[in-house]
């Protein structure tokens, strides 16, 4: 599998931005997907992941309520509407994917899980 994110750039606090995750490869519905943020120097921070069906997701407590992670699979692409963004959330944003049996329902926010990443995409919130 290979990933592309995309859909950062510079935004103005409070507003929004919507990232995207697209996949190659026809069994990208087998992977649970997840979101990761770094910042320089600093390790690689959860931000929100997906089961392969879509219907389990969990998002980490700093951005909850704020952010979104949804997936397409017809159209191999997982997203991550961000709202009310904070200067705080200014970060390369990674997408990850994690090979999932067919009846799991569990998300995945360790790195450490994931088989695949992309190249991130650069968010900027200037205050």
């Amino acid at each position: 599998v290979q990933l592309q994110a995309s859909g950062g750039g510079l935004v103005q606090a409070g507003g929004s931005l919507r990232l995207s995750c697209a996949a190659s490869g026809r069994t990208f519905s087998s992977y649970a997907v997840g979101w990761f943020r770094q910042t320089p120097g600093q390790e690689r921070e959860f931000v929100a992941a997906i089961s392969r069906s879509g219907g389990s997701t969990s998002t980490a407590d700093s951005v909850k309520g704020r952010f979104t992670i949804s997936r397409d699979n017809a159209k191999n692409t997982v997203y991550l509407q961000m709202d009310s963004l904070k200067p705080e959330d200014t970060a390369g944003y990674f997408c990850a994917a994690g090979q999932q049996s067919y009846y799991s329902t569990t998300v995945y926010t360790s790195p450490g899980l994931y088989d695949y990443w992309g190249r991130g995409t650069q968010v900027t919130v200037s205050s």
